[in-house]
């Protein structure tokens, strides 16, 4: 077993699910587990100024120069949590040299990952497939993207001989609810720019993502006896089915792609006299994004007007911003990325990402940060998996990023 393999199976074990409901830092115990099983093997590879901040929850690491020109400091950053699924007793399966049928997760529960529904299965025909046993996720989102750094900077560490500037790398908590980015401390992380290792398929790159933000909308009611509800009934879930219906139902998750935003109604709770809905909008173009939560407030302030006194209240919270705004400023970052891949014969497919990562709140504290693949595929759920090739490839576009560096500043 290959050690980038061994590595990879024996963190995917480790329970780091976060946890939405907890304020602790990291919320869970297993992230912190792992961070600090990680800044052992961080020690034992020899990398320099090795740092777990317990105020953060990010573990720093620094792979120094070997050289004497002046090249710019470039960070590579992956998260130590894992989404919200099921994560305890993850046993990952190993398929060496995968035939391309369908795959028998877990043959007492009957659990199969038909090549049917997951027709990118064939194109990894011959490779050393890994995947779940049906009854947890993997976690290669992101416990992949954190063996590949390791992977190439321990490369770089055995042969010297290859010239490069210095490279930071940071693992940090709690991307998967949106958390752990807030707390970075880019102050002390001197990268011009960096990268999170947490997409997808071979080749994807992202350095464009959605605007976001949540709107909790707050009904009151009035609840009567349905006899006597004449001219004094007000239905708050009623009210709640009319606010949704004034928003376009083409703009929706199911019904848009690339760059078109969205509204979606992820929870809505109600009764009588009280009802509750929360929406995540979504918009890659920062005026489309605004005009959303204008909007959705127009149609509450609309509503309110019909009735004696204000009855619906609405809250905005953005939650982050499309670093593609900060990363078009200086393409440098894209561009040493695109020719790293090219240059090991994958062709990079970039794509405005339908979500948020690290980079975008890290990008905005002013380290321009895209996001670049893992190797791994159908995360968050029980049919998650990734093969060994797909991670030696993300390992190899590391080193290369960290070599076109050098050729890119002179």
């Amino acid at each position: 077993m290959s050690q980038l393999l061994e590595r990879f199976i024996r963190y995917a074990k480790i329970n780091t699910r976060s946890d939405a409901t907890s304020q602790n830092v990291p919320t869970t115990p297993g992230q912190v587990e792992f961070a600090k099983i990680l800044e052992k093997d961080l020690g034992e590879i020899g990398l320099s100024d090795i740092q777990y901040n317990e105020k953060n929850g990010f573990l720093t690491a620094v792979l120094p120069a070997t050289t004497k020109e002046r090249v710019p400091t470039i960070g590579f950053i992956a998260h130590l949590d894992t989404a919200d699924y099921n994560a305890e007793n993850i046993q990952p399966t190993v398929f060496p040299n995968y035939d391309g049928q369908d795959v028998v997760l877990n043959e007492k529960l009957g659990i199969i990952m038909e090549t049917e529904e997951f027709p990118n299965l064939k194109e990894y025909v011959g490779q050393t497939l890994i995947t779940t046993d049906g009854t947890t996720l993997l976690g290669a989102d992101d416990k992949a993207g954190i063996v590949e750094i390791l992977d190439a900077v321990e490369y770089l560490l055995a042969h010297p001989e290859i010239l490069h500037g210095e490279v930071r790398l940071a693992f940090g908590p709690d991307e998967e609810i949106g958390r752990g980015a807030d707390r970075f401390d880019a102050e002390n992380f001197p990268a011009k720019f960096a990268y999170t290792i947490d997409s997808g398929r071979v080749g994807c790159f992202e350095y464009e993502t959605f605007n976001a933000a949540q709107a909790v909308i707050t009904i009151e009611g009035t609840s009567v006896h349905p006899g006597t509800a004449y001219g004094v009934m007000v239905n708050a879930i009623k009210l709640g089915e009319y606010i949704d219906a004034q928003l376009s139902k083409e703009e929706v998750p199911e019904k848009t792609r690339g760059h078109e935003g969205f509204y979606l109604l992820s929870k809505f709770m109600g009764t009588l006299d009280h009802a509750e809905l929360t929406y995540i909008i979504r918009d890659h173009d920062k005026e489309l994004f605004q005009k959303r939560k204008q909007t959705l407030s127009n149609i509450v302030n609309e509503l309110n007007e019909t009735f004696d006194k204000k009855r619906i209240t609405i809250d905005f919270l953005d939650q982050y911003y499309n670093m593609g705004e900060i990363i078009e400023k200086d393409m440098t970052p894209v561009e040493i990325a695109v020719k790293a891949m090219k240059k090991i014969g994958i062709q990079p497919d970039i794509q405005p990402f339908r979500g948020g990562t690290d980079g975008s709140k890290i990008s905005f504290m002013g380290i321009p940060t895209p996001n670049l693949f893992t190797g791994g595929e159908n995360f968050h759920g029980q049919y998650e998996f990734i093969t060994l090739e797909s991670m030696e490839l993300a390992s190899q576009t590391i080193v290369e990023i960290i070599k076109q560096t050098l050729v890119h500043s002179k």
